[in-house]
C-alpha cells in the first residue's frame, strides 16, 4: 500500500501500473503522443504519395500508349496514302504514256490516211449542213428526242457519201490486231465523220470538253470502263479503256484541221498495276500488323518496366516508413523516459514541499506549545508581582518591561505559526501585502537574513488574487533565498533586498530586487542550481496562471488580479 492506503496491482510482468501524470496544480498532464501523431501522419503522407506516383505512372502508361497508337495511325495512314499517290501515280502514267502513244498513231494514220482517204471524205461530209439538226428543240422529259433522230438521220447521210466504204475499210485494216478498240474522226465542227462503230457516226461533240481541247490544239486524254464495248474486233465486255482526243495537224504546219479520239486497251496494264497495288497493300498490311505487335510488345515492356518502378518505390517508401518509424518509435520513448522523470522530479518535489510545510507547522506548534506555556507563567507572575507592587512598593520591581518583553515573544510565536499554519491545497482570494509581509517577516529569523536590509514597498488599494497560499511562500521563500546564496549577493556586502507590489492593468506584480543580479558573472558557479530553482518557481508560478520574469537586476512575478481588496492594517 502506499501513503494514502490505496492497494497497487502489479501487473504479469510484475510492474505497477502507472499513476496519472499530475501538474503541480493537481491537474492532470496531458503528454503529446508523438508516436500516434507520427503514425497516423506519416501514414496518410506516405499513402498520398504512393497513390499520387502509382497514378502518374498510369498516366505516363496512357500516354505512352496513346503516343504509340497515333503513331500507328500516322504510319498507317501514310502507307494508305503512300499506296493511293503509287497508284494514281501509275495510272496517270499509264495515261501519259498511251496519250503520247495516241498522238504518234494519230500522226502514223494521218501520214497514211489523211489525204488520199480522210480529207476527201471530209470536204464532203462539211458540205452538208449541221445547222437544221442544231435548231431542232431539245427533248421533253419522256418523250423522243428529235434532235438526236436528226443528227443519226445526218449520220446515215455522210455514211451514204462516196469513199466512206473505202476509208471504213482501211481504218480497219490498219488498227486490226492492235490494242487500238475505236477510232473516231471529227470536223472542225464537231461533228462525227467518221467512227468504227458507225452508229456513232453523225453525233454533235462540239459541246464536248476534251473535242474542245483538241480542236485547240492541247491532246487530252482519260480512263474509262466499260461493261460493253464496240471495238474492231467486235463487242468486248468489262474493258478498261484510255480515251484520247488528238488534233490532226495539216502536214508541214500547226494548223489543226480536224480531231482523232483514238480508244485503246489498257485492261491488261491496268491490271499489272492493281496488281502491284495489291501487293503493295499486303506489304502494307503486314507491316501494319507487324507495327501493332512491336508496339504491344514496347506497351507489355513499359508495363512491365512501370511495375517493377512501383514495386521499387513502394518497397522504398515501405522501408523509409519502417526507419522513421522506427526512429520516432525510439524517440517516444526517450521522450516517455525523460516525461516520467520529470514527473517523479516534480513527485518528489511535491513531496518535499508537503514535508518541509508539516515541518514548519510541528516546528510552528512545537514553539508555540513549548514557548506558549512558560511565556502564559512568566506573563502571570509579572501582573502579580506588579500588583504585588502597587500593594507593597518596590521600586527595584520592572513588572512592565516583563510584560513588553512576553508580548514581544508572544507576536513572534503568533507569526511564526500564522505563517507555518497548515492550508488546504486550494485556491483561496488572499491579501497579497500580508502573505509577502508575512513571508519577509518570518525569513527574519533565518540567520542567512541577518546581515541583509529586507524592505517591503507594499501598493495601495491592490486587487485581491486567487492563488494556492503555500505556492506563493514557497515561491517567494525560493526566490529570496536565491540572493543570500550568491557571494556576490547582499548577504556578502550588507546590501539590501527590496520587495515592491502593484498593479498593472489586469495583473497584480511582485518584484524582488538585489545586488545580487547586478553580477551575474561573479555567480557562475551559483547558476546552475539558481536555475533549477527557478525552473521550480516558474512551474508554481505557471500552474497559478501567472509568469515570473529573470532580468539582470530583479525578479519579477506577474498574477491574475480578482477584485479590489481593502489592505490589511
Amino acid at each position: 500500500m502506499d501513503g494514502a492506503g490505496e492497494v497497487q496491482m502489479m501487473d504479469r510482468r510484475g510492474r505497477l501500473p502507472p499513476r496519472p501524470a499530475r501538474s503541480l496544480a493537481g491537474e492532470p498532464v496531458r503528454h503529446f503522443r508523438l508516436m500516434r501523431y507520427f503514425t497516423l501522419a506519416s501514414l496518410v503522407a506516405f499513402v498520398v504519395v504512393g497513390v499520387v506516383l502509382y497514378f502518374l505512372q498510369r498516366s505516363e502508361i496512357t500516354f505512352f500508349a496513346e503516343v504509340q497508337r497515333e503513331q500507328g495511325e500516322f504510319f498507317s495512314r501514310a502507307q494508305t496514302d503512300l499506296a493511293a499517290k503509287q497508284d494514281q501515280a501509275a495510272r496517270a502514267s499509264l495515261v501519259a504514256l498511251h496519250e503520247a502513244s495516241h498522238v504518234t498513231l494519230t500522226r502514223v494514220v494521218g501520214n497514211v490516211l489523211w489525204d488520199t482517204h480522210i480529207a476527201p471524205f471530209a470536204a464532203r461530209a462539211q458540205a452538208i449542213s449541221a445547222a437544221p439538226c442544231r435548231s431542232v428543240p431539245p427533248s421533253v422529259a419522256g418523250g423522243s428526242d428529235p434532235r438526236r433522230e436528226c443528227f443519226a438521220e445526218l449520220g446515215r447521210t455522210i455514211m451514204a457519201l462516196p469513199g466512206f466504204a473505202e476509208l471504213d475499210a482501211k481504218a480497219y485494216e490498219t488498227m486490226r490486231a492492235s490494242n487500238v478498240f475505236k477510232i473516231k474522226v471529227f470536223d472542225l465542227r464537231g461533228i462525227t465523220i467518221y467512227s468504227s462503230e458507225h452508229a456513232q457516226i453523225g453525233e454533235d461533240k462540239s459541246d464536248n470538253q476534251g473535242w474542245r481541247s483538241a480542236a485547240a490544239g492541247v491532246p487530252a486524254s482519260e480512263m474509262t470502263h466499260r461493261e460493253r464495248f464496240s471495238a474492231f474486233e467486235g463487242v468486248v465486255e468489262n474493258r478498261d479503256l484510255i480515251s484520247s482526243y488528238i488534233p490532226a495537224r495539216e502536214r508541214g504546219s500547226d494548223r489543226v484541221v480536224g480531231v482523232f479520239e483514238i480508244y485503246s486497251d489498257v485492261t491488261s496494264f491496268l491490271g499489272h498495276i492493281q496488281a502491284v497495288s495489291g501487293e503493295l497493300g499486303g506489304l502494307a498490311r503486314a507491316n501494319q500488323t507487324e507495327l501493332e505487335r512491336t508496339l504491344a510488345e514496347n506497351e507489355g515492356k513499359v508495363r512491365t518496366s512501370s511495375d517493377i518502378f512501383l514495386l521499387i518505390v513502394g518497397g522504398t517508401l515501405v522501408v523509409l516508413y519502417g526507419a522513421l518509424w522506427a526512429i520516432v518509435r525510439i524517440g517516444q520513448r526517450i521522450i516517455d523516459a525523460q516525461a516520467a522523470a520529470q514527473e517523479r522530479a516534480a513527485e518528489r518535489e511535491e513531496r518535499w514541499h508537503h514535508e518541509k510545510m508539516a515541518a514548519l507547522a510541528t516546528m510552528a506548534a512545537n514553539v508555540s506549545h513549548e514557548v506558549g506555556n512558560p511565556l502564559a507563567t512568566i506573563s502571570m507572575l509579572a501582573q502579580e508581582i506588579q500588583l504585588n507592587k502597587q500593594r507593597n512598593g518596590c521600586e527595584t520591581c520592572q513588572p512592565a518591561q516583563i510584560l513588553e518583553q512576553t508580548r514581544r515573544i508572544a507576536g513572534m510565536t503568533r507569526q511564526i505559526s500564522e505563517f507555518a499554519a497548515a492550508r488546504r491545497e486550494s485556491r483561496e482570494l488572499v491579501d497579497i501585502n500580508a502573505m509577502v509581509k508575512s513571508v519577509l517577516d518570518f525569513l527574519g529569523f533565518d540567520r542567512r537574513f541577518r546581515s541583509i536590509r529586507l524592505e517591503f514597498k507594499g501598493g495601495a488599494d491592490l486587487p485581491a488574487v486567487s492563488v494556492i497560499p503555500d505556492y506563493i511562500n514557497e515561491v517567494l521563500m525560493n526566490l529570496l533565498q536565491a540572493c543570500t546564496e550568491c557571494p556576490a549577493g547582499p548577504g556578502g556586502k550588507g546590501g539590501a533586498i527590496v520587495v515592491e507590489t502593484k498593479s498593472s492593468g489586469t495583473e497584480l506584480l511582485i518584484r524582488i530586487s538585489s545586488e545580487c543580479k547586478a553580477y551575474p558573472g561573479v555567480c557562475r558557479e551559483h547558476a546552475r542550481f539558481e536555475d533549477s530553482r527557478f525552473d521550480v518557481v516558474r512551474r508554481r508560478v505557471s500552474s497559478l496562471g501567472g509568469r515570473v520574469t529573470r532580468e539582470r537586476t530583479y525578479y519579477e512575478i506577474a498574477l491574475p488580479a480578482e477584485a479590489p481588496v481593502t489592505p490589511a492594517s
